[in-house]
């Protein structure tokens, strides 16, 4: 997310001289050994690392014991206080320039896995900011929410497949604190999105990778009261948790099993599973069938149905034989184009139109992502501009936008289990500028696909918080694929 650990509201009057309340700059919650660097400049002067403290559920650390909190959860929506020792003290309604550098690393998105009991390479986060901030003693005021919103149409049994929703869609509103669980949920009710809800555990469980009674409770209580359905339940691994080692096949066997066991207790029929490592699988598989649960490996962009990572888990299914293993088919695997939203976010970084040229061309080569990210990297390191500005885009535009021909979903459709719907933006059309809706939805009801399409708004990680309201977008899409699938039927009845 580009919205970065710090916004207008961080700096904050403390009696040891002043702090920042930080936000975190990812989707889901992470682990503090996540953390590999925070610099501190004020008022152009660099702050000692001694002079730094991070104090999370009024627990401290140095800077320095970070990397060793590989058991402490960094939750979505805290806001952990970077305390700064300074005389005098920032007083009320004092405005100061802060810089503020942080470097991250992605715990469960692994480039390589480490050698010889070491760790593994992880994509990076990078954000670097520089703001005045006026000194305040409490949280920014979330906006206004349009409540004037048509009905949705109603969906009827000759719809092909249910609509619904994940909740990452809301991540950076979630994250900032406009919702809480209940009040996301509500809102998700009042714009009448439904009745499929998806989360990923990570995201919204304050005590991950645990089910806590008392969130379940909170869950029953909001699925009564709007008549949702439980759909998917999005199980991240975080290989990289500790930072001197990858996780062994004991510990990623534990998590998942804990992971599928919260899931059951939430009523989910339905695993997104990350890793599909073959020993893994055989050993999870009888778990998920004593939980009578079904596990979909997610197919996400840059791959497709037929890379050849894919083909492999493919084989393995083949050879377990099992009605519990599928797929989730995630749209962001077959785009026509770049992402407006993508393309104002890298604007907005640094990037000139010419750069910009270059990127979208680079992105339409049949390279592999590792190369097209390392030619971009190259390129933008002959023109003299830092990669580093980018953040995590220089990777991200590239795993996260895949150009995969979208029948290619026909190849794998008795196995997709459910469906990511990916989406960007609407136009002013009502379509996905970068995604074609309209033949996805036919491929897919002429395959004969019968589960979930769950809408899932991924601007966040691009677009400023506030800048657009997702839970809108994510209505007009939903109106989009039922306008698809009303056409669709049109045209059948009419032959």
């Amino acid at each position: 997310m580009p919205n970065g650990l710090i916004d207008d509201a961080s700096l904050r009057v403390h009696p040891e001289g002043f702090a920042l309340a930080l936000t975190i700059p990812w989707y889901r919650s992470l682990w503090l050994s996540s953390v590999t660097t925070l610099r501190l400049t004020f008022d152009g002067a660099e702050v000692p690392e001694e002079d730094l403290a991070f104090e999370l559920d009024g627990v401290r650390f140095r800077l320095a014991d970070l990397p060793q909190q590989s058991d402490v959860l960094w939750y979505l929506q805290s806001h952990p206080l970077l305390i700064v020792r300074r005389a005098p003290a920032v007083e009320l309604g004092e405005t100061h320039e802060v810089e503020l550098h942080g470097e991250l690393r992605l715990p469960y998105m692994q480039i390589r896995p480490g050698e010889d009991g070491g760790p593994g390479l992880y994509v990076p986060n990078i954000v670097h900011q520089r703001l005045a901030l006026t000194a305040t003693d409490h949280d920014a005021e979330p906006p206004v929410l349009v409540t004037d919103v048509p009905p949705a149409p109603e969906a009827t049994d000759a719809d092909p497949f249910k609509l619904g929703l994940t909740l990452y869609s809301a991540s950076a509103e979630f994250r900032a604190g406009w919702f809480d669980f209940d009040g996301l949920l509500d809102r998700v009710a009042e714009l009448g999105i439904g009745p499929g809800i998806e989360i990923v555990a990570s995201q919204v469980l304050p005590t991950y990778p645990v089910v806590s009674d008392e969130f379940v409770t909170t869950w029953r209580e909001a699925f009564d009261r709007h008549g949702f359905d439980a759909s998917s339940f999005g199980a991240n691994l975080d290989m990289g948790k500790r930072r001197d080692r990858d996780m062994t096949p004991d510990e990623e066997f534990e998590v998942s099993e804990l992971l599928f066991r919260g899931a059951k207790k939430l009523g989910f029929p339905l695993v997104r599973i990350q890793s599909a490592k073959p020993e893994l699988l055989r050993r999870l598989l009888p778990v998920a069938e004593d939980l009578d649960l079904k596990l979909a490996y997610e197919i996400h962009a840059p791959m497709g149905p037929n890379a050849p990572e894919i083909v492999k888990v493919r084989d393995l299914y083949a050879e377990l034989d099992s009605p519990l293993l599928g797929f989730v088919a995630d749209f962001s695997s077959t785009m026509h184009s770049m992402s407006p939203t993508l393309l104002r976010a890298v604007r907005r970084a640094g990037l000139g139109d010419e750069e910009v040229q270059r990127l979208q061309e680079i992105w339409g080569t049949e390279a592999s992502m590792r190369e097209r990210q390392e030619e971009f990297i190259g390129y933008l390191n002959s023109r003299g501009f830092d990669p580093g500005r980018l953040g995590s885009f220089a990777h991200l535009a590239f795993n996260m936008h895949g150009h995969v021909d979208p029948h290619e979903w026909a190849d794998i459709m008795p196995q997709i289990l459910h469906v990511h719907a990916k989406f960007y933006d609407i136009d002013d059309n009502g379509q996905e500028p970068a995604i074609d809706y309209p033949e996805l939805v036919r491929i897919f009801v002429e395959g004969g696909y019968r589960g979930y399409w769950s809408s899932e708004w991924e601007g966040h990680a691009f677009a400023e918080l506030g800048e657009v309201d997702p839970l809108l977008l994510v209505r007009k899409q939903h109106d989009l694929i039922r306008a698809s699938m009303r056409s669709l039927q049109a045209a059948s009845a009419a032959r």
